[in-house]
C-alpha cells in the first residue's frame, strides 16, 4: 500500500499539521487519521518530539471507531509506557473496553478514577455514554442528574438530558432542560425550535401558544431555519380559534411563503 506521503506528495510536517488541525477542528475522519497517524508513528516518530503522544491518543481513538484494535492497543501501550498511572490514559483503557463491547469492565474502571479523582468529568461522561449504549435510559438520566449537580454550566450535558427526556416521553422535564439552556445561551435558534417542538408536542392552547411564540423566535435568530418555519404553520390550525386568528393566520401564510422561496 503506497505511503500517504508518497501518494499526495506532502511532508511529514504537513502530515503533523493536519493531525493538529483535525484535532482542533474535533474532525471525526477516523479513516484519514489512521491512514495519516499511522505512518507518522511509524516513520516519524522520532522527529515528532512531544507531539507524538497527543497523536498516539488521537490516533488510539480513530482506530477504536475505525475497526482496528490492534492499532489501538499500540498506542495504549506506548501511552502506558510514558505515563503510567494517568486517568487520561486509563480513560482511553476503559473506551477500548468499550469498543470491545466489555461494559462492565469499562465502567468498574471509570469509577475506581471517580474515587481517586471525583472531578473527573471524561469519566462521568464515559459512562453516561455506555448507559446510553445499553439502552439504559433511566440509569443515564440518573447519572447525568448527578453529574449536573456538581456541573451546572455544562450545556453538552444539559441538551443531552433534554433528548434522554424526550425519548422516555418526559417532555416536562425535558422543557426544564431546554429552558436552562436558553438563559444561558439566548441566541442560540436551534435551542427555541426544540423547545418549541417539545410544547407542541405537549399539547394544550398553552403550551401551543408558548410553541408558536418560540417558533417565532427561532426564526428571529435564523429565517433559514425550517423546522422552525414549518412549526409556525403547524401550529396554525388549533390557534386559528383563538382571538389572534388574523396574526396566526399571518404568521402561517408567512411561513409557507418562505419555505416556498427557500425550497
Amino acid at each position: 500500500m503506497a505511503k500517504v506521503s508518497e501518494l499526495y506528495d506532502v511532508t511529514w510536517e504537513e502530515m503533523r499539521d493536519k493531525m493538529r488541525k483535525w484535532r482542533d477542528e474535533n474532525s471525526r475522519n477516523s479513516e484519514q487519521i489512521v491512514e495519516v497517524g499511522e505512518e507518522l508513528i511509524n516513520e516519524y516518530a522520532s522527529k515528532l518530539g512531544d507531539d507524538i503522544w497527543i497523536i498516539y491518543e488521537q490516533v488510539m481513538i480513530a482506530a477504536l471507531d475505525y475497526g482496528r484494535d490492534d492499532l489501538a492497543l499500540f498506542c495504549l501501550q506506548e501511552l502506558r509506557r510514558q505515563f503510567p498511572g494517568s486517568h487520561r490514559v486509563k480513560r482511553l483503557t476503559g473506551m477500548r473496553f468499550e469498543a470491545m463491547e466489555r461494559y462492565d469492565d469499562a465502567i468498574q474502571l471509570y469509577d475506581r478514577i471517580l474515587h481517586e479523582d471525583p472531578t473527573n468529568t471524561a469519566a462521568r461522561k464515559r459512562k453516561i455514554a455506555i448507559r446510553k449504549a445499553q439502552g439504559k435510559n433511566v440509569e443515564a438520566i440518573r447519572e447525568l442528574n448527578e453529574y449536573l449537580e456538581q456541573f451546572v454550566g455544562d450545556q453538552e450535558a444539559w441538551h443531552e438530558l433534554a433528548e434522554l427526556y424526550i425519548n422516555e416521553h418526559d417532555y416536562g422535564k425535558a422543557a426544564f432542560c431546554l429552558e436552562e439552556l436558553m438563559m444561558t445561551n439566548p441566541h442560540n435558534h436551534l435551542y427555541c425550535q426544540q423547545y418549541a417542538e417539545v410544547k407542541y408536542t405537549q399539547g394544550g392552547l398553552e403550551n401551543l401558544e408558548l410553541s408558536r411564540k418560540y417558533f417565532a423566535q427561532a426564526l428571529k435568530l435564523n429565517n433559514r431555519n425550517m423546522r422552525a418555519l414549518f412549526g409556525n404553520t403547524a401550529d396554525y390550525p388549533v390557534l386559528r380559534f383563538k382571538n389572534s386568528f388574523t396574526l396566526h393566520f399571518t404568521t402561517a401564510q408567512f411561513s409557507l411563503l418562505a419555505c416556498d422561496l427557500i425550497y
